[in-house]
């Protein structure tokens, strides 16, 4: 049991790991291909639209196959791609390269949530969050691994950390809960189910959970040059700040979680990342503002573990079933929150724009609110 704790924790890590390897070389990519900015917009768009274009689709093909095989096949893959990066014929080519490895990390966040999920049911107590945990500290270590190989070249930075992944998910394959496709399912049954109305209310959380996430990822440093005055130096700090919050809140969500309950922690979480959001909005002083972003990923830390948690144990549905469909849903905002906060903020303003988001985190904690703890 703890082995399989183990295997799963390190692949979360893994996929977090290699994610921010590859952007932190995205100045050098951009530099590789000759791209602008927009362009290299559309190729980040390509994965984004990959993942959400295969997630639907990962809980039939984990049914047919089991989550381990998914798991180790789309890990084993999503290795072999980073590599090929600095190799493709011209941005065509890298956008085409993009979009698979979009559909391979959709795949994997699905199979490697179902394998927690698993692992959770064994321990008979709360355990998701860690596991995304694991995913924050491999993000860390990958941007880590950005900075020391930053004067190398992509395909040694690439290759090398790539072969460090492929030797953790060798052995972590050994040990990943050995699930057995699920002959109940007919050849001739749907590739995609529509969601359900429990699924859709769990999914519209996670999707404004990942909008938030999103916003506070791509916008924070903006807004606060242009609306704090803070300096480049302290503006990324609010960056920072968030992203600490979120680990620690990861770290220790699990056993928030068990004393108050599903219900209670998404709207504790709710309260406190639009409380963090509205302060760092209507008091946009520098100190201010870093203090209410750390809250916005505090709130945020254990929304979308919890998420998963609910979409892997609903009854009446095999886990990848239910996690393919709160992924699909909430991995949208990932995909369409930046373009929307965009439009918004050349529409009026920046602050505007995250106002909105500030709705989206309130719809959230309603939606909360009104979750039945026994589901």
């Amino acid at each position: 049991m703890l082995l399989n704790r183990i295997a799963v924790q390190i692949t979360f890590f893994i996929n977090g790991f290699i994610y921010a390897n590859w952007v932190s070389r995205l100045p050098r990519i951009q530099e590789h291909y000759g791209a602008d900015n927009g362009t290299i917009g559309l190729v980040l768009l390509a994965t984004s639209v990959g993942a959400v274009g295969a997630m639907p689709f990962t809980g039939w093909v984990i049914i047919k196959n089991g989550s381990r095989r998914i798991t180790l096949f789309s890990a084993f893959l999503y290795c072999a791609i980073v590599p090929a990066i600095p190799f493709m014929p011209g941005i065509i080519g890298l956008i085409v390269l993009f979009l698979l490895m979009g559909v391979v990390t959709g795949m994997l966040d699905v199979a490697m949530n179902s394998q927690a999920v698993m692992v959770e049911r064994q321990y008979q107590k709360p355990i998701m969050t860690s596991f995304h945990a694991f995913f924050s500290v491999g993000m860390t270590a990958g941007a880590m691994a950005g900075a020391l190989f930053a004067e190398q070249s992509l395909y040694i930075h690439f290759t090398t950390v790539v072969v460090l992944a492929l030797i953790a998910v060798l052995w972590a394959g050994k040990n990943l809960i050995h699930d057995k496709p699920d002959p109940s399912l007919k050849d001739d049954g749907p590739l995609f189910r529509l969601p359900t109305a429990a699924m859709v209310s769990i999914g519209i959380i996670a999707f404004c959970c990942m909008m938030g996430e999103g916003a506070m990822g791509d916008w924070s440093v903006n807004y606060m040059e242009h609306f704090t005055g803070a300096s480049k130096k302290l503006a990324a700090i609010a960056l920072s700040s968030f992203a600490t919050a979120m680990t620690l809140g990861r770290i220790f969500g699990d056993g928030v979680r068990l004393r108050l309950g599903d219900r209670n922690l998404i709207m504790l979480g709710g309260l406190l990342s639009t409380t963090g959001l509205a302060v760092a909005l209507i008091f946009p002083y520098p100190y201010v503002a870093i203090t209410g972003f750390f809250f916005v990923g505090l709130g945020l830390s254990t929304i979308v573990p919890i998420a998963y948690s609910l979409a892997g144990n609903a009854k009446g549905l095999p886990s990848g079933v239910g996690l393919a469909m709160v992924t699909t849903v909430g991995y949208s905002g990932f995909l369409f929150g930046p373009p929307i906060i965009g439009f918004l903020a050349d529409w009026q303003t920046l602050r505007l724009a995250l106002a909105f988001v500030g709705f989206l985190l309130v719809i959230m904690t309603v939606l909360g609110f009104r979750h039945k703890s026994d589901q």
